[in-house]
């Protein structure tokens, strides 16, 4: 089984920033200074999802007002902790709305760029998205003094290789991953402990309309095939109804509690993947505790940035990929919108598009949209 482990020991061009204009101070209790690592203009990066790192957003929201004005990249985020009056102090960025980032954008005061979500290390690298400094949630260090990112990695692990100055929330409570997570103690400019669950995504039962959609859609995915679906209900229903297939891969950009039922039933092995084969490749965990759980040093999952799970050249290489998402809308002519309707940001380019064009590719491969035919207003 060829597993690439990934541990960046070299600090950034520049070298680090906390190493001879902050100076190192791992602080071992909850609470934390963020003057002495954050300069005024900074851009802060902060992991999304389940990677949440709730401890140092308070922080960020108590002491904004002493930073000089900051702007701050959010991903999806599902703890509502960012609210409108923030943006007092606070200039928020992202590629679209997932979660409760819809109030920000709502109020107007979310700036959005247009962008895929494999192409963020790409806005890193070119300033655009620049990570002065960048709050992660990691597991405590192993024996090798080595940290995890755990549930998260996608553009999280581009941005602390990147980064002069990587503040860390560690967190017992965050699954050992392996993969493209791993970071040394060394990397790491300050620590703040806090020990509370992960930030859960509940599964919900899936409609009457989801779980006929979902029969459908399984229909037309044969065995031997690699999958790549997004989070929400109809995922959920479409994974339900794979459960007589054989030999299933997964390369997706996230994976949620679906995928433990399936690899526990024997449906989900890996095992005619062309490329990392016998693993489940994943950018990102998003559901309960039942998965941190499942993941926890498990060998057979790998967590890879989004330079890799959606790299055209890599997903070029799985010859019967099937790409699984929805959209918002859809017109006579086939043009799908998943991102904005009546002037209004509910989603994202993130990564279906990468995904969709790769399936189409692909020898044996299909790109599938999934949506109901109305609205929930019944239009049509």
């Amino acid at each position: 089984m060829d597993l690439l482990l990934r541990c960046p020991a070299t600090p950034p061009p520049g070298g680090h920033r906390f190493a001879w204009q902050r100076g190192r101070d791992p602080m071992t209790g909850t609470q934390i200074d963020l003057t002495r690592y954050v300069k005024p203009g900074d851009t802060i990066i902060i992991g999304q999802g389940a990677g949440e790192p709730q401890a140092l957003v308070q922080a960020l929201i108590e002491q904004r007002h002493s930073l000089g004005g900051v702007r701050v990249y959010i991903g999806a985020s599902y703890t509502g902790a960012f609210r409108p009056e923030h943006a007092d102090a606070i200039e928020f960025i992202s590629i679209g709305v997932v979660g409760r980032t819809a109030a920000l954008a709502d109020a107007g005061v979310l700036t959005i760029i247009p962008a895929h979500f494999g192409s963020l290390p790409m806005l890193m690298r070119r300033g655009v998205l620049r990570p002065d400094v960048v709050f992660a949630q990691m597991t405590p260090a192993n024996a090798e003094g080595v940290h995890s990112l755990g549930a998260v990695c996608d553009y999280l692990s581009n941005a602390v290789e990147m980064s002069p100055c990587v503040l860390a929330e560690i967190n017992p409570r965050v699954p050992f991953t392996i993969g493209d997570v791993l970071v040394p103690s060394s990397r790491i400019a300050g620590f703040v402990h806090n020990d509370v669950p992960l930030v859960p995504v509940e599964r919900r039962t899936p409609s009457s309309e989801e779980d006929i959609i979902g029969r459908l859609v399984a229909s037309v995915v044969p065995d031997g095939a690699t999958i790549q679906f997004g989070i929400g209900t109809l995922p959920d229903a479409i994974l339900s109804h794979l459960g007589d297939k054989k030999d299933l891969g997964v390369h997706s950009g996230l994976i949620s509690d679906a995928v433990v039922d399936l690899v526990e039933r024997g449906v989900i092995t890996n095992a005619r993947k062309e490329i990392d084969r016998g693993l489940t490749v994943a950018g990102s965990l998003l559901g309960t505790e039942r998965l941190h759980e499942w993941v926890t040093g498990n060998p057979s999952v790998v967590m890879r940035n989004v330079e890799y799970t959606h790299n055209a050249g890599v997903l070029g290489r799985l010859g019967s990929l099937h790409a699984i998402n929805s959209a918002i809308e859809i017109d006579l002519t086939g043009q799908i919108s998943a991102e904005v309707v009546g002037g209004r940001h509910l989603g994202l380019v993130g990564g279906q598009g990468s995904f969709a064009r790769a399936a189409c590719f692909a020898e044996q491969g299909r790109s599938i949209l999934a949506l109901p035919s109305t609205a929930k207003s019944g239009a049509t």
